[in-house]
C-alpha cells in the first residue's frame, strides 16, 4: 500500500464530462488535482456526444422541467455561457447556436478535442489514474477528506480538501436500474459508457449522502427491438429519435402517451408498458418528411427503418391500414386491435379530439404505405442520484451539505424529474461549479 501525508485540493473520481471539466478547470487555476477513472481512458460516455445544449431560460427550463430542482434548473441555464466560454478557451471549435427539440438552445462542440484538451492540462498540472476506482471514502469529523483508491499499482490513499464524484450514474447496473427506476429496467439495453454503475452513489452514501426520489426516470431513446446493440458508434443509427411523428401501440393495440413530446420522453412512456416495448407506426408522408431527415442540423441522415430492417428488427411494411390486422402472431400483438386503433386516431386527428392528446404534431397517418417497427426503451444516463446543492455540494440526511463532497454529472441527482434539458450541459455547469466550490475551499485556508 502507498500512502502520502500530502493532501491536494481536488480529487475528482470519473473522467468523464463533468470529472474532465471540473478537473481541468480547478487544474488551470493552480489547484492540485489528481483525476481518477476506471476505464482504459478517459471520456466515459461523452466520447460519442458531441452537442452541448439546454433551455434558453429558467422560465422554459421550469416548464419542460416541472418536477426537477428549480435551483438546480436555474443553475444550468445561467451557467451556460460562462461553460461554453470555457470549452472555447481551450481552443476547441463549438458552431453557432441552433434551435433543440424547438425549444432549447445548443452548439456543436468539438467534443474530442474539447476532453483531449482537458486531458492534458490536468497531466501537465496534476495526475490523471486509469484503470483506477475508489474503494472508499475517507472521513473525518463529518467531512470527506480524500479516498482509498485502488490503481494498477497497488492501493493508494489519497488526501484531498474536496472529492468530486463524477462516476455517471448506475446506468450500467442492472440491480440499481430495477430498485430507482422500474423492475423493466433491470433488462433493458444501455446507450452509454457500460462502467457507469453506480460507484460514486455508492461511496457516498457510505458517507451518508442522501439520494433523490426514486422514479426520477432516466434519458434514454427508444431503439429497434432484436438488434444487438453493443456498438457504441451505432448509438444514434439505431435511435428513432423522430418518433414523435408517428404513432405508439402497446401490445393490446392502444396508444397510450403524448408521442409528440418526443422519443427521449415516450421511451419512459414504453418502460412501462407490457413487456416495455411498443409497435412504432408511421406513413410514407413521416417516413420522406421526418424519418429521413437529420435529427439535429448539419448531421447526414440516414434510413433507420431499413438499417434496422436489414439488421433482423421486427419491421414489416403495410400497403394500408387493414393490413396491420395480420401482424405476425409471435410479435406478441393483437393486430386487429392495432388496425382499429389506427383507423381511430385518424378520425379523432380530424375531428380535433385525440386522446391521449397530441400537443405538437397532431396529423393523421393517411398516406401509405405503413411503416411498423417495434421499439424498446434503451438507457443513457440516469436522473436518480445524489442529492447536491446550486455549488455542487453533496447533501446529508440532514438536507445539510456534507463538508468536502461534490457530484456533478449523472452521479448528482434533482436536476431533471422524468423531463429533459441537455445532460451534456448539465455535467460541464456543475462540473465548472464543482471546480469553483474546490477553488474556494482552497483559497478560504
Amino acid at each position: 500500500m502507498t500512502s502520502s501525508g500530502e493532501v491536494i485540493d481536488l480529487l475528482v473520481l470519473g473522467a468523464g464530462m463533468a470529472g474532465l471539466s471540473a478537473a481541468a478547470k480547478a487544474a488551470s487555476e493552480g489547484a492540485s488535482v489528481v483525476l481518477v477513472e476506471k476505464g482504459e481512458a478517459i471520456g466515459g460516455s461523452a466520447v460519442y456526444a458531441g452537442f452541448i445544449w439546454t433551455a434558453p431560460t429558467a422560465e422554459v427550463m421550469r416548464e419542460v422541467n416541472p418536477d426537477g430542482d428549480p435551483a438546480l434548473g436555474r443553475r444550468i441555464v445561467e451557467g451556460y455561457d460562462d461553460a461554453l466560454a470555457f470549452v472555447r478557451s481551450l481552443g476547441v471549435h463549438v458552431a453557432d447556436p441552433v434551435t433543440v427539440l424547438g425549444y432549447g438552445r445548443g452548439c456543436a462542440t468539438d467534443m474530442a478535442n474539447f476532453l483531449m484538451a482537458c486531458d492534458r492540462l490536468v497531466r501537465e498540472r496534476g495526475e490523471v489514474l486509469v484503470r483506477s476506482h475508489a474503494l472508499r471514502l475517507l472521513t473525518e469529523d463529518g467531512s470527506v477528506v480524500g479516498a482509498e483508491v485502488e490503481t494498477p499499482a497497488g492501493t493508494r490513499t489519497v488526501h484531498a480538501r474536496s472529492t468530486l464524484l463524477a462516476t455517471g450514474g448506475f446506468g450500467g447496473d442492472p440491480d440499481l436500474r430495477a430498485e430507482y427506476i422500474a423492475p423493466a429496467a433491470r433488462d433493458i439495453p444501455l446507450r452509454a459508457n457500460l462502467k457507469s454503475t453506480g460507484d460514486g452513489m455508492r461511496l457516498a452514501q457510505a458517507a451518508g449522502a442522501a439520494t433523490g426520489e426514486p422514479n426520477a426516470g432516466f434519458y434514454g431513446h427508444l431503439i429497434p427491438s432484436g438488434v444487438a446493440y453493443t456498438n457504441p458508434y451505432e448509438f444514434t443509427d439505431l435511435t428513432f429519435y423522430h418518433s414523435e411523428h408517428g404513432v405508439l401501440l402497446n401490445r393490446s393495440g392502444q396508444r397510450f402517451c403524448d408521442e409528440t413530446i418526443g422519443d427521449h420522453l415516450s421511451t419512459l412512456h414504453v418502460l412501462d408498458q407490457a413487456g416495455a416495448r411498443a409497435l412504432l407506426i408511421t406513413d410514407q408522408r413521416v417516413h420522406e418528411q421526418w424519418m429521413l431527415a437529420p435529427y439535429v442540423e448539419g448531421v447526414e441522415p440516414l434510413d433507420k427503418f431499413q438499417l434496422a430492417y436489414k439488421r433482423g428488427a421486427r419491421a414489416a411494411i403495410a400497403e394500408d391500414i387493414e393490413e396491420l390486422a395480420y401482424l405476425p402472431e409471435e410479435w406478441g400483438y393483437d393486430g386487429e386491435a392495432a388496425s382499429a386503433a389506427l383507423l381511430e386516431y385518424n378520425r379523432q386527428c380530424e375531428a380535433g379530439e385525440l386522446e391521449p392528446g397530441r400537443r405538437l404534431d397532431p396529423a393523421p397517418l393517411v398516406t401509405p404505405p405503413y411503416y411498423v417497427i417495434e421499439v424498446i426503451p434503451a438507457i443513457t444516463f440516469t436522473f436518480t442520484g445524489l442529492r447536491i446543492d446550486e455549488r455542487a455540494r453533496v447533501l446529508g440526511a440532514d438536507g445539510e451539505p456534507i463538508r468536502g463532497l461534490l457530484a456533478a454529472g449523472a452521479d448528482a441527482g434533482g436536476v431533471f424529474h422524468r423531463a429533459y434539458a441537455g445532460g451534456l450541459a448539465a455535467a460541464l455547469v456543475f462540473g465548472l461549479q464543482a471546480a469553483a466550490t474546490a477553488t474556494q475551499a482552497r483559497l478560504a485556508l
